[in-house]
């Protein structure tokens, strides 16, 4: 009998997404559910400026290839803050200060400021996934030994993942986002059916008051998209950021919007605001990605302050657009005040952790089963309060076993 031999992998770490090119790094992404790790989407980050050692996002991405096609990769990056990636981690960063560890910098696997469930390692269908995790696992170890790094932590990662990467030593902490489920819905109406009668008054109140301001919302996408509408979305989203100060959260730059035209346009939602005095320019946009049966709500402004425009813009239309075409889940973004008495219930999405320093590591798996149990009461107790016309309540609410 002839022995098999195991196929030979190579690794690199490489700075940068353009060194590996487009179609490759795509036959790994394109396949998944998220958007957020395509390679148009990373580039441009990197690119921009916005995603830079610069502004603390140094890339790190390690690749593994056989011969010199792309198998497998995980978009990674050092950090030298905890800002932009909405895992509020803070409380370990002070707790590492008084053990005397250095918590920063530290490695980090999520799409730069894109707090949205879906990372994980890419890996080429067809793969032994076990068998090449466990090669990059091995490579992070290794890494973040020779460099004295504090920590590897994944962030919004793939439901179907996280097992994978649990079986890999990584630790599960239990957060939550606001997350629209379809129901099932044929029109709007279905949607304004799924609450009670006063919140069905409110909601129609919030959309008759745009109304009565002559404000007409239109949907753009895909080729719909006129160019000058992206450099017209940075502005907006500056203004809203800037009225936030210091918590405003400005991360991303101008060319980021600008280069997303022409080859993300098609991923690319706008709810554009126009006044009926002025149909040619909007005065107020909201920012979201689409991919397959997903869409996500990123980011929003308007140069008037006009009553219940936001909550029209950025939930009720795009969900109206997301009914009619077939869209089962609308991520809207961050926070959660306004979400949940709109029907975006709050759903459990993990981040998996592993330190190298022997104390951090015992106090992480001495107490995230109490953690991740409390953030389950909260989960809870945030649903109750939906104003749902029945309470039930469509989650798959599995608590991190940690």
């Amino acid at each position: 009998m002839v022995k098999q031999l195991k196929p030979r992998y190579s690794l690199a770490w490489i700075d940068k997404i353009a060194e590996v090119p487009q179609q490759e790094w795509d036959a790994l992404a394109q396949p998944l559910k998220t958007p957020f790790l395509e390679w148009e989407w990373l580039n441009n980050l990197e690119t921009s400026g916005s995603a830079t050692a610069k502004a603390g996002w140094l890339p790190n991405h390690l690749t593994v290839w056989r011969d010199r096609q792309l198998i497998a990769a995980a978009p990674l990056y050092l950090k030298g803050h905890s800002y932009g990636e909405f895992v509020f981690d803070h409380q370990w960063a002070d707790l590492a200060h008084r053990l005397g560890v250095q918590y920063y910098p530290k490695l980090l696997g999520m799409t730069p400021m894109t707090p949205a469930e879906g990372y994980r390692f890419l890996i080429a269908p067809g793969e032994d996934e076990e068998e090449l995790t466990e090669l990059m696992v091995g490579a992070i170890d290794h890494f973040c030994d020779r460099h004295h790094i504090s920590g590897c932590h994944f962030l919004y990662v793939d439901p179907e993942w996280r097992p994978i990467i649990q079986r890999h030593g990584f630790t599960s902490w239990l957060h939550h986002s606001y997350i629209w489920q379809n129901q099932g819905y044929q029109i709007f109406d279905d949607y304004l059916g799924a609450f009670n009668a006063n919140q069905r008054r409110n909601i129609k109140r919030e959309r008759k008051a745009v109304e009565k301001a002559q404000i007409r919302l239109q949907t753009l996408t895909g080729e719909e998209i006129p160019k000058s509408l992206f450099p017209l979305m940075y502005s907006f989203y500056a203004d809203t950021c800037d009225k936030f100060g210091w918590w405003g959260s400005k991360y991303l730059t101008n060319r980021f919007f600008e280069q997303l035209y022409p080859n993300y346009s098609h991923r690319v939602l706008f709810v554009a605001a126009y006044h009926e005095q002025n149909d040619q320019k909007p005065m107020g946009m909201s920012f979201c990605i689409t991919k397959g049966d997903q869409l996500y709500g990123r980011y929003w402004g308007s140069f008037q302050e006009i009553d219940c425009l936001h909550f029209d813009a950025c939930y009720y239309t795009p969900i109206e657009w997301a009914i009619a075409q077939g869209v089962q889940t609308f991520d809207p973004g961050a926070g959660g005040r306004h979400k949940k008495r709109r029907g975006f219930p709050a759903t459990p999405n993990h981040s998996m952790h592993r330190f190298y320093n022997r104390r951090l590591s015992h106090i992480l798996g001495s107490y995230i089963r109490e953690v991740n149990e409390l953030e389950q009461q909260e989960i809870d107790a945030i649903n109750q309060e939906i104003p749902f016309s029945k309470r039930e309540i469509p989650l798959n609410a599995e608590l991190g076993d940690g």
